[in-house]
C-alpha cells in the first residue's frame, strides 16, 4: 500500500482538532496505520470527563527501532482566511489549511515515507510513532505520560525524530538538535494600602517589586555556550489593578519569563528567583512552573544520517540548531535521543496556513532516505 500525501494531508486538515477537541483526527491515523500493519494502541489519559487523545503504533521488532513523534491537534484557525481552514484547498501548488505545516504536514509524510518502506517489505527492524492531540495546549496529559507508559512495555526507540516544522524559510535550511528550558513565575508583593498624600501610613508594594525587577533583569544568567545562545529572562506583566492616581495599592504583581540553556536547571533558577524576591519582600509569594528543561542531542550517527537524507533531497547541508520555543521533544529527551526536522514554519499559527506540495513531497522523501540510512 502506498499512500497520496498530499490526499491523506487533506483528510487530516479537515478534521477540526482544535486543542483539546479530537475532531476525529487520530481516527484518521489509527485507521491508515492498521492498514499499514501497525499495532496501533490508543492512550487517552488525563479526566475521566475530558481525556487527552493519543497513539502509540507499532511495526515490527528489534532494532534498529526508530520512533516518528507528533501532534494533530491545532491552535484555533482564527479570521481572515482565503479559504477555509479545515477546507483542505490546493491553489498554484499550495495547500492551504490550519495545521498544514504545525504539523499535520510532518505527520502525513512521516505515514506516507512509512508506507513506502512497507511496500518494498520492510521495516528490517521497528518503526512505532508516538501522536498525541495535546501539544499546543497544556501538554499534560500527551507525549509526557504516554512516555512511561511506553518505557512500562518495552518501547522506548534508539532514536526519535519528531515532525516539527523547523525549516526557517526554506526546506534543507535547519536540524533541531536540542531546545531551551522553560520557567514562567509569576509574583506577588503585598502591601498596606493607603492614601498617597499619607505614605507613612501605608506600604507601597510596587517599589519592592521594582526593585525586585531590577534585580532580575540586570542579572548575567550566562554568556552562552557553543550550541546555545544566551539564557533570556523577559518581564512579561506588571499589574497592579489601579484604578486611581492616589491610592497605594495592596497587592502588585508581575510575571515573567526564562529561556535557559542547559547551563541551568529550573529548580536551580526558580530557587535564584526566590532569593531574589527574600531580599527586597519577604513575605511576598513566587508561583513557578517549569514547563521544559534544556536539553542537547549529541550529533551521533542517527543525526548525521538525517543530514545526509536533507542534503540528499535539497540539495543543502542544514545547520543543527537549538534555537526557537520549546516542543514535546523535551519530554522525549528524558528517555531516548531526539532531533526534529519539518516543513517550513513561517505559516504556521497565522491565518492562510499553507504548504507547497513540493515541500510536503520533499519532506516524505526525507523521512524515507532517512529511514533507509537508519538501517530500517
Amino acid at each position: 500500500m502506498t499512500l497520496d500525501v498530499t490526499a491523506f494531508l487533506q483528510t487530516l486538515l479537515a478534521c477540526p482538532s482544535v486543542t483539546p477537541v479530537d475532531g476525529g483526527a487520530l481516527d484518521v491515523v489509527s485507521s491508515t496505520l492498521e492498514r499499514l500493519g501497525f499495532v496501533v494502541t490508543r492512550l487517552d489519559f488525563g479526566p475521566a470527563d475530558a481525556p487527552t487523545p493519543n497513539l502509540f503504533a507499532r511495526l515490527g521488532d528489534g532494532g534498529p527501532h526508530l520512533c516518528f513523534a507528533g501532534h494533530t491537534d491545532v491552535v484555533p484557525p482564527g479570521a481572515s482566511w482565503r479559504y477555509g481552514p479545515f477546507d483542505g484547498i490546493v491553489a498554484d501548488g499550495i495547500l492551504y489549511g490550519r495545521g498544514a505545516v504545525d504539523m499535520k504536514g510532518g505527520i502525513a509524510a512521516f505515514i506516507a515515507a512509512v508506507a513506502d518502506v512497507v511496500a518494498r517489505g520492510g521495516p528490517n527492524g521497528t518503526i512505532s510513532l508516538l501522536i498525541t492531540g495535546d501539544e499546543e495546549g497544556p501538554a499534560r496529559h500527551g507525549t509526557r505520560e504516554v512516555l512511561p507508559w511506553m518505557a512500562a512495555n518495552g518501547h522506548i526507540p534508539d532514536f526519535c525524530l519528531l515532525g516539527e516544522p523547523t525549516n526557517p524559510s526554506a526546506m534543507g535550511e535547519m536540524i533541531k538538535i536540542g531546545r531551551r528550558g522553560s520557567l514562567s513565575a509569576t509574583i506577588t508583593v503585598r502591601g498596606v494600602q493607603g492614601h498617597v498624600a499619607y505614605p507613612h501610613r501605608a506600604d507601597n508594594p510596587n517599589h519592592r517589586l521594582i526593585d525586585i525587577l531590577h534585580d532580575l533583569t540586570h542579572h548575567v544568567l550566562d554568556e552562552g555556550t557553543e550550541a546555545f545562545e544566551p539564557s533570556s529572562l523577559q518581564i512579561t506583566s506588571m499589574d497592579v489593578g489601579n484604578p486611581t492616581t492616589n491610592v497605594i495599592p495592596a497587592i502588585a504583581r508581575a510575571s515573567l519569563n526564562i529561556r535557559f540553556n542547559d547551563r541551568h536547571r529550573g529548580d536551580d533558577l526558580v530557587a535564584w528567583i526566590e532569593r531574589v524576591v527574600a531580599r527586597h519582600a519577604p513575605d511576598a509569594e513566587v508561583d513557578a512552573r517549569i514547563s521544559g528543561e534544556a536539553f542537547l542531542t549529541a550529533p551521533g550517527e542517527a543525526v548525521r544520517c538525517l543530514s545526509a537524507a536533507v542534503e540528499k533531497v535539497t540539495g543543502h547541508a542544514p545547520v543543527l540548531d537549538t534555537g526557537g520555543g520549546t516542543s514535546d521533544a523535551r519530554f522525549i529527551a528524558a528517555y531516548c535521543p531526539v532531533a526534529e526536522f519539518g516543513l517550513v514554519g513561517a505559516s504556521m499559527h497565522k491565518a492562510d496556513e499553507h504548504v507547497a506540495l513540493a515541500d510536503l513531497r520533499q519532506l516524505r522523501d526525507i523521512y524515507r532516505e532517512f529511514m533507509e540510512a537508519f538501517g530500517l
